[in-house]
């Protein structure tokens, strides 16, 4: 027999969902950019020797994983950092006609009204987003965080987390594509993908997502228990 006292392991408790930093992606979250992207896409097919993608293959491609996409277009690894910067070079001359999507530039002034933390993390250049930004009349966020690679956004993520001194149960991402959902992932936050943008439902649903959302206005539904009361307008 063996005395003396049994030492009990304790049940780690996850913490509580409880979002004061929303870090938002831009492309097809916020700013529109999908029909100038799929018209940049296919004029660099022809520069770096990959597939265009089709009318009729979009549907198809948007419930494509980014792999995956790359792998059907012909895309190499290796020429993926080139045909990026090539890429935000040429959407740089496209920002003045990229619009909001429908109900964000609302939803992201009541969410700022309310004291929640705002930031963007993204593939796209920093100034192509500000001068989006300043164009619409959103220059609301903390902090723009850009990753030159394609699937480089944990590392951002996290760098953002920690410069805002959140704790990973406090962080909530929205984005709209499954790279996005892999990086949270891999980062060990909440994302909310949004299907308003490039993946389909079906493809963002198949990686599951803490929440799934279909329009802006469901994002201010699923955060209405967090939201403080706005300050009360100026008299």
């Amino acid at each position: 027999m063996i005395f003396g006292k049994t030492a009990r392991l304790k049940r780690r408790v996850k913490p509580k969902f409880a979002p004061k930093l929303l870090i938002f992606d831009f492309d097809g979250t916020i700013g529109d950019t999908f029909t100038a992207g799929l018209e940049i896409l296919n004029l660099l097919s022809t520069e770096f020797g990959f597939r265009p993608l089709r009318e009729e293959d979009v549907q198809r491609a948007r419930d494509m994983r980014t792999r995956e996409l790359m792998k059907f277009l012909g895309i190499k690894t290796s020429r993926l950092a080139k045909i990026s910067a090539r890429g935000t070079i040429e959407l740089k001359k496209r920002m003045g006609a990229v619009c909001p999507l429908e109900g964000m530039p609302g939803t992201l002034r009541d969410l700022h009204n309310r004291g929640f933390a705002l930031g963007i993390v993204t593939s796209n250049t920093e100034e192509n987003v500000r001068v989006f930004l300043k164009n619409h009349d959103l220059e609301l966020f903390d902090f723009v965080r850009c990753s030159s690679k394609l699937f480089g956004k944990a590392r951002e993520i996290r760098g953002a987390r920690k410069l805002a001194r959140a704790k990973k149960h406090e962080v909530l991402f929205i984005g709209d594509e499954t790279r996005d959902i892999e990086a949270c992932q891999k980062a060990g936050v909440r994302i909310a993908a949004v299907t308003w943008g490039y993946n389909s439902p079906a493809a963002l649903r198949a990686l599951k997502p803490d929440f799934l959302l279909n329009s802006p206005g469901e994002l201010t539904a699923l955060l209405a228990t967090y939201l403080p009361e706005p300050p009360p307008s100026a008299p």
